[in-house]
């Protein structure tokens, strides 16, 4: 091996030693499949609860019947997000632990904080919303969508750069759907469940398989 081979293989070294640790690269691809496969699972369980709810089975009429709806479909989606998080967190220390990196550290926590700021800010507009305007159930999906992508961008940063174009896909989902707000579920879904498995399945085989 010649000295500029050393020189090369020295800069690589201190290039992957950088980005270990100004990015969080244990993101698991296998998380985002996960992720992707529940919400379509919940989506189509949401659609049964409105199929329930609009030919009277099961659900009373009226307000009663409103808010039992609402009732199960914050259930569902409880539900969907817990087990979307474990999924998430387990798959995510599995490839914490087969790269030897801790799962949390700095890095992870800048991570954290630059996803949640937006995402739990659009959770309170949407709270807000619904108190003040409680007929406005329409634009929850496109809400959860927009904000949802907003901090997939500002959390790219400090992990691959490829959830970036993730985050732009669904904001621009959720603007698409903004105009047609008839077809939120569908467009949840697409953003939850294709995109997620999609972009979960391209990382997988770009980052991890064979490595």
């Amino acid at each position: 091996m010649n000295s500029q081979e050393e020189q090369l293989n020295a800069l690589k070294d201190i290039r992957q030693m950088m980005d270990r640790s100004s990015r969080f690269i244990s993101l698991s691809g296998l998380s985002g499949v996960f992720a992707g496969v529940i919400a379509l699972f919940g989506a189509y369980f949401a659609n049964e609860e409105v199929e329930k709810f609009l030919t009277g089975s099961g659900y009373s009429y009226g307000i009663q019947g409103e808010i039992d709806l609402e009732y199960n479909l914050i259930k569902l989606a409880l539900i969907v997000l817990f087990v979307a998080l474990a999924g998430g967190i387990l798959f995510t220390y599995r490839q914490s632990q087969r790269n030897n990196l801790p799962i949390w550290d700095k890095t992870s926590k800048s991570l954290l904080i630059n996803l949640f700021i937006p995402i739990f800010t659009g959770g309170l507009f949407i709270i807000a919303l619904l108190f003040n305007h409680p007929n406005t159930y329409s634009i929850i999906a496109p809400t959860c969508l927009i904000f949802y992508g907003l901090g997939l961008i500002n959390a790219s940063k400090y992990t691959y750069s490829d959830i970036r174009y993730l985050g732009y896909l669904e904001v621009i989902l959720g603007l698409i759907c903004m105009f047609n707000v008839g077809y939120g579920l569908i467009f949840w879904a697409i953003g939850f469940g294709v995109l997620h498995v999609i972009y979960g399945l391209l990382m997988y085989f770009k980052y991890e398989k064979g490595k």
